[in-house]
């Protein structure tokens, strides 16, 4: 079993900055990608980055430029960095870890964005 312990969540003003961490613990041999998600009230779960255990990542078109994923695999962690953040960007944001071929996922953490 490997469990998502994600952190950094909270309130900002817009223009403003977050960074979202994810810890993986328990056995995480056979972690491949991580990501990050996000649900907004009556919407559906959508991707926001991920990464792969090589570095090479992917970002939805709403968040490039803005937002950064990273990973240390020696720490079994991934982070979101997000910048220049809008109301739009308000949402549950969820970890994911692709586990032999399985998505698990974080308790997810919120993120509000207003002024």
């Amino acid at each position: 079993q490997v469990q998502l312990v994600e952190s950094g969540g909270g309130l900002v003003q817009p223009g403003g900055s977050l960074r979202l961490s994810c810890a993986a613990s328990g056995n995480i041999l056979g972690i491949t990608t991580m990501g990050w998600y996000r649900q907004a009230p009556g919407k559906q779960r959508e991707l926001v980055a991920t990464i792969t255990s090589g570095g090479r990542t992917n970002f939805a078109d709403s968040v490039k430029g803005r937002f950064t994923i990273s990973r240390d695999n020696a720490k079994n962690t991934v982070y979101l960095q997000m910048n220049s953040l809008k109301p739009e960007d308000k949402a549950v944001y969820y970890c994911n870890s692709v586990y032999h071929g399985i998505n698990l996922w974080g308790q997810g953490t919120q993120v509000t964005v207003s002024s």
